[in-house]
């Protein structure tokens, strides 16, 4: 009992008003509320290059690696002003009690600094180092996902809508950096197939709470049920579930609209790649769909990187899109 009681005062406290246990914890503790397993989600801003074929000039890729980062920047900006405004909930919260901030390891006004900082470091590097629509654009982002943290999230419909066009924006700003036209059939259906998204992973984690629910009740424990999300409670699982499924609808058939609408076999290379890509497209929807539907897609990274057929799925439509855009 004496040596475990030396082990607990031997290790440095951590928590509001204590000082960090290392000169290391600060930058780390900023890296960790950066979130680095969601900048996965900014390889869109190579979407609309990729898609007019225009990805592999070296201009192209200087200008992709250039918004990537200051993507990541100002998505890092909202993560560190939204963990330092939810500081005092957080740290109530059983798994959000360990976010840096919540837990001390960044103070929160250091986390409310280094976030505006970004907030404005980055489109106004975007200005200097890429075009004026590219920092507006980014511009927007940053102030909808501010006004999102601080209000918007809890606006029924409009907080689905904010985190859908945060997507669109990420697949859009590779194209405004490079002056690319953005079509229509790629604005639907990117901007669908992120709604598709976004809805399910509300829908799997409304069903993960009602399952929670049912699970107290039937082991007779009172039980007080909350939601990760203010508005989750809000949302019934069969509207969630009609969202996503009208999203992937849409998302389907504007890929194919936009397939069919590009001449047919006539003009091709070997084969027809942008039609026979319909069915990749149309595979990889259903697949996710399975995860969906069972309540399981609220994480999406997780859904795309750990589900082996969903990514072969995926390397198929890309190699098939790659043959189109290549006209081979």
């Amino acid at each position: 009992m004496a040596e475990r009681t030396a082990v607990l005062e031997r290790k440095p406290p951590v928590g509001p008003g204590h000082p960090p246990p290392g000169p290391v914890a600060l930058p780390l503790g900023l890296l960790k509320t950066a979130r680095p397993r969601q900048w996965v989600k900014n390889v869109l801003v190579i979407a609309a290059p990729a898609a007019a074929g225009e990805l592999f000039s070296r201009h192209a890729l200087t200008q992709v690696a250039l918004v990537f980062g200051l993507f990541t920047a100002a998505a890092a900006a909202v993560y560190l002003i939204n963990d330092a405004r939810d500081a005092d909930a957080d740290r109530a919260h059983p798994t959000k009690c360990r976010r840096p901030v919540a837990a001390g390891q960044v103070p929160v006004a250091v986390a409310y600094a280094v976030g505006g900082l970004l907030a404005v470091l980055a489109p106004a590097a975007a200005a200097v180092l890429c075009t004026p629509l590219t920092a507006v654009l980014l511009g927007a982002y940053v102030v909808m996902q501010l006004a999102y943290c601080v209000s918007l999230k809890h606006v029924l419909v409009v907080d689905l809508a904010v985190v859908t066009t945060g997507f669109l924006m990420r697949a859009m700003i590779g194209g405004v950096a490079l002056g690319i036209p953005l079509s229509r059939w790629f604005l639907i259906t990117t901007g669908f197939g992120a709604l598709f998204m976004v809805s399910a992973k509300r829908y799997s984690e409304a069903v993960q709470m009602e399952r929670a629910a049912a699970a107290a009740a039937a082991a007779g424990r009172t039980r007080r049920i909350g939601a990760t999300r203010a508005l989750l409670t809000e949302y019934t699982t069969g509207y969630l579930r009609f969202v996503w499924q009208l999203a992937a609808g849409v998302a389907v058939l504007a890929y194919c609209l936009w397939a069919m609408e590009s001449g047919g076999i006539e003009g091709a290379g070997l084969l027809p790649w942008r039609q026979l890509s319909m069915v990749a497209f149309i595979l990889a929807i259903l697949r996710y769909a399975v995860f969906a539907d069972r309540g399981t897609a609220g994480e999406p990274e997780d859904v795309v990187l750990r589900d082996r057929a969903l990514a072969l799925i995926g390397l198929v439509w890309l190699a098939m899109y790659g043959f189109a855009v290549a006209d081979w």
